[in-house]
């Protein structure tokens, strides 16, 4: 498309048709398309075999994209891969694709149209050659091709194409890629007035368009940019309407996008609303990475596309299970089929994929890994559909139950409704004698219908009067991504009262694999013959793993019977409910159906050693828990009898004031606190702690019963209780009282009335004070009866005059009377006026 200030002609030309004239139709044939090696030319499938046939339905279609000059070379790579995603993701290998670029007609020796790609099959080798041949679509040659847009000439050429040698069953589909509007003003193709030339062009396309419509042929447009949305809702509409399902995102629509960069997206979950698939998105990132896109339990076939732009880029797949799969050949039931690996975009395409979250491993060498590679996955599920008619061979004019159930390919039961969303389902039945009868079928709990939300579908069917012979009863059903396989299930019509009558029931719950199912067969015979009756499973895949015996039942003239039955499953049959029937049938008369019952049971894994004994694991646990806690209590209870937190230790001397030193919180690591004596020069000694590098320090522990266990420097441990004593050597001793103690505190109490308490890293210490006199000594006399200072309080307090500071001669061990230890306090315990009276002095451990 080209810019213009033009006025353009209303387009009346489509409402209605108008003749074409043998100049018009020669300016705008295409110019032969330069001979490609396309491994499958247009018009030649691959044999159809039956297998080919279990696979995704076939589709043929033409991508058309826009190659005017208004296109920058960004949008025209985009196009080129758009084209390689949906041509590489198609999932059926007997569909057909084509690939066409368009322009205008202008100067002699240019075509409107140039087909790159002939319609090719898109097996293993046609989509090779498509990834190679779309690629042309990236080269515009302005001696060939005019910088137009000549939307007849390009419809007109897809038409062609797809309707020259298809099946008339296949569906036809058109997607065109354009970033402008209809642009034919210098193209003589459509007169020589270019004031008509629109007009002229308007009315081709209405003709096209009708032309869609007559061979079944729907037409996507996709836009982007500054678009005539008119015009492309007019072709969406203008062509075959009917889709491939009766549902409304089956049916051709217009789509707009603001530019190309999302063109590739969009035109993939275009191609699969028209060909009744749906896309999965998956993760995106820069190479090397790990990608991620989950395909759905519902999928029977499906292609994981990687839109990486660079041939350079390498992808490996590895399923849900996370193996590696083959990029050709069969694997764990699926069969693969890479392609692309060359090309921009390269697919795994995937019959049978196992449902779950695919990895693909992306790696590419420098220089290569600047932009991001995109993986999604385009799917559909084609169901096999289990139907039960009850009774299974009816009369004319009697009411059936006919009840239908979905299942993959892999014998996997759909039952989660969700996975189902917006499905039809109806029930279609044939037969001699009569038209074709319709009815719906549901799963909302009612009439015949059990439960609501079983993926059960229900309905009631009468039987033709006219029918006289065989039936034929199809499901058919419709939803985004699912497609049905219409196989019928085959009955007979009873005519008066048969001679053998039969009821089948089956045990309902479930079964480990490698197990038994038990069930009953009920059998009347009121004729005069014995009859042989045969017993199947219908709908299973190959080796399912489900055998019934017995295989044939002999019921004698005029019985009425129960048999049992079995059904044994292999070790190796899948978890999850057995897809498929029992269907019994009477060979003496000629194999008229009898019974037939869904198998309905449940295949659980077996179970692990904690599946059976999880109760006895959580109450082991929930025991070892209690204990722990316990210990844990009385961990904390012993680490807390054990704390030194609030001990005071007192240092005596006979001729020194007493010093002090409580132990705070925090400081007796493990239980253990670690202090020296100061016997600094010209000072009395001193408690101090010890720093985490001394060496000579004393150790003070509390053991669990509650005892002091004090190890001196170099020394012996020695255990002493609270408020006792032991020798430091030199004349001191230290005595450690117990605020837990109440003999401690009592033997503190004066002491700590008249003490001074500091705070600071080395804990608290009290230092006695000095008397009038304020000097450093001072003397006390520790404990010797009968001398006190007329108070009743023992020791003596401070002196004036030449007594002050003087230091008192040392007392012995007989002055201190029995045991040489006063009540309040140990030995040489000081009073509480000599600890008033003594001189404050720097801590040295604050």
């Amino acid at each position: 498309m080209r810019s213009t200030s033009r006025t353009r002609t209303p387009a009346r030309a489509l409402v209605g048709l108008a003749a074409l004239t043998a100049l018009v139709t020669l300016a705008a044939a295409p110019a032969s398309p330069a001979p490609v090696a396309a491994p499958a030319p247009g018009g030649v499938r691959a044999a159809e075999t039956e297998k080919a046939a279990e696979g995704a339905d076939p589709i043929d279609f033409a991508v058309v994209v826009d190659q005017s000059k208004s296109l920058s070379a960004d949008d025209l790579a985009r196009e080129v891969e758009a084209a390689a995603l949906i041509a590489q993701g198609e999932i059926s290998e007997r569909s057909r694709a084509a690939v066409i670029g368009f322009g205008s007609s202008e100067k002699p020796g240019q075509s409107a149209v140039r087909e790159v790609c002939r319609l090719t099959v898109a097996d293993a080798v046609g989509r090779n050659h498509l990834s190679d041949c779309v690629k042309q679509l990236s080269r515009r040659d302005e001696r060939r091709m005019g910088p137009g847009t000549d939307f007849p000439a390009a419809l007109r050429q897809a038409l062609d194409r797809l309707t020259e040698d298809g099946e008339p069953a296949v569906p036809k589909v058109v997607f065109l890629l354009t970033d402008g509007r209809l642009d034919v003003r210098d193209s003589r193709a459509y007169g020589d007035d270019p004031r008509s030339r629109t007009e002229e062009a308007e009315e081709q396309l209405t003709e096209q368009l009708a032309r869609a419509r007559e061979k079944s042929v729907q037409i996507w447009p996709l836009g982007f940019g500054d678009v005539d949305r008119r015009m492309l809702t007019g072709m969406a509409a203008g062509g075959y309407r009917n889709g491939c399902a009766d549902l409304p995102s089956a049916r051709p629509r217009m789509r707009v996008l603001d530019g190309s960069a999302e063109i590739g997206k969009a035109l993939q979950e275009t191609f699969a609303a028209a060909r009744c698939a749906r896309v999965a998105q998956g993760t995106v990132g820069k190479p090397p990475a790990d990608l991620t896109v989950t395909i759905p339990e519902i999928a029977t076939d499906g292609s994981i596309t990687v839109s990486k732009h660079d041939p350079k880029v390498t992808a490996t797949y590895f399923d849900p299970r996370g193996r590696k799969v083959p990029t050709r050949g069969t694997f764990d039931g699926s069969v693969f089929e890479a392609t692309g690996q060359n090309g921009p975009v390269e697919a795994l395409r995937v019959k049978n994929p196992r449902p779950g979250k695919w990895r693909v491993h992306l790696e590419a060498p420098e220089g290569h890994r600047d932009r991001e590679v995109a993986v999604r996955a385009i799917w559909q599920g084609k169901l096999r559909s289990a139907v039960t008619l009850d009774p299974a061979s009816p009369r004319p004019g009697e009411k059936t139950v006919v009840e239908v159930r979905m299942q993959t390919r892999r014998g996997v039961v759909i039952d989660d409704p969700e996975q189902l969303e917006g499905i039809k389902v109806s029930a279609r039945l044939s037969g001699s004698g009569f038209e074709p009868v319709s009815v719906p079928l549901g799963d909302d709990g009612k009439g015949p219908d059990r439960k609501a939300g079983d993926v059960r579908f229900t309905g009631t069917l009468t039987v033709p009067e006219d029918a006289d012979g065989d039936l034929a009863l199809r499901a058919e059903m419709s939803a985004p991504g699912v497609t049905g396989d219409r196989r019928p299930l085959n009955a007979r019509v009873t005519v008066g009262t048969p001679p053998v009558t039969a009821g089948l029931t089956v045990e309902r719950g479930t079964v480990h694999p490698g197990g038994e199912v038990r069930g009953t067969l009920e059998v009347r015979n009121s004729d005069s013959t014995a009859h042989t009756l045969r017993l199947s499973l219908a709908d299973r895949p190959p080796g399912g793993g489900v055998r019934i015996s017995p295989a044939t039942v002999e019921v004698p003239a005029g019985a009425d019977e129960a048999f049992p039955l079995t059904l044994s499953l292999d070790p190796g049959v899948a978890p999850g409910e057995i897809g498929g029937r029992i269907t019994v049938a009477d060979a003496d008369d000629g194999g008229r159906v009898l019974a037939n019952s869904f198998i309905g049971v449940v295949v659980e894994p077996v179970p692990t050693l904690w599946d059976e004994w999880w109760g006895a694991f959580l109450a082991g646990a929930l025991l070892l828990l209690a204990l722990a806690v316990l210990a844990a209590v009385w961990l904390w209870a012993l680490q807390k009898r054990r704390d030194l937190t609030g001990v005071r230790l007192e240092l005596r001397g006979d001729g020194i004031r007493p010093d002090e030193l409580t132990i705070r919180s925090g400081q007796s690591s493990r239980g253990e606190f670690r202090f020296t004596v100061d016997r600094g020069r010209g000072s009395a000694p001193a408690l101090r702690r010890a720093g985490p590098g001394a060496a000579a320090a004393h150790r003070l522990r509390r053991s669990a019963s509650g005892q002091f266990l004090l190890r001196p420097d170099r020394g012996r441990q020695t255990s002493l209780s609270p408020g006792g004593s032991v020798s430091l050597g030199d004349g001191l001793e230290l005595v450690v009282h117990d605020r837990r103690s109440a003999a401690s505190r009592r033997d503190g109490a004066d002491g700590r009335r008249g003490s001074r308490t500091s705070g600071g890293s080395g804990g608290s210490r009290t230092s006695g004070r000095g008397g009038s006199g304020g000097s450093r000594w001072r003397g006390r006399n520790a404990g010797r009866p009968g001398r006190t200072d007329g108070t009743g309080r023992g020791g003596r307090t401070g002196r004036s005059g030449d007594d002050a500071g003087r230091v008192p001669p040392p007392t012995g061990a007989g002055d201190r009377g029995a045991g040489g230890r006063r009540p309040g306090g140990g030995e040489g315990s000081p009073s509480a006026g000599e600890r008033r009276a003594g001189a404050s002095r720097f801590d040295p451990n604050f």
